[in-house]
């Protein structure tokens, strides 16, 4: 399971080998995309956590727990079908095979379990059927994902 997450962090935190942690402790990959932390200043990370679905569940109970807020940002893919000619680009640029060639249709499938909403397909569709929106999710919308 790959998840992009929005953490807030108090100051008392700012300084503390939080992320680290993650690693060492509940076998999560991270990827961070953006960040701004500052000694002594409440700061904010942008992160892509994959690992087993109940081992980042975990990892993010861990931060609660030391009061960083966290939030699930939601990516969402949109086909534009009126510009998409079923060309498959998007497939073969796809990292983690959320789009794919059904082999019944010959049609450009998606699934949004897979989906990380990295925006390769976005760039790589030559006729710009492809296009990512981001939207806050709460951990209580993932739990019923």
């Amino acid at each position: 399971m790959t998840r992009i997450y929005h953490l807030s962090y108090p100051k008392e935190n700012s300084e503390q080998p939080v992320i680290c942690q993650l690693v060492k402790h509940y076998d999560v990959e991270f990827n961070i995309l953006k960040a701004e932390i500052l000694p002594q200043r409440d700061g904010y990370l942008v992160l892509k956590l994959k690992g087993l679905k109940e081992n980042i569940r975990a990892a993010i109970d861990y931060l609660k727990s030391l009061g960083v807020r966290v939030e699930r940002i939601a990516g969402r893919v949109h086909r534009d079908e009126k510009k998409c000619f079923q060309c498959g680009a998007c497939t073969g640029i796809c990292p983690v095979g959320a789009l794919y060639i059904e082999q019944t249709s010959m049609q450009v499938g998606f699934d949004p379990e897979k989906c990380t909403a990295c925006g390769l397909c976005v760039t790589g569709c030559p006729v710009r059927a492809m296009e990512v929106s981001f939207d806050p999710a709460t951990e209580e919308h993932e739990a019923t994902a």
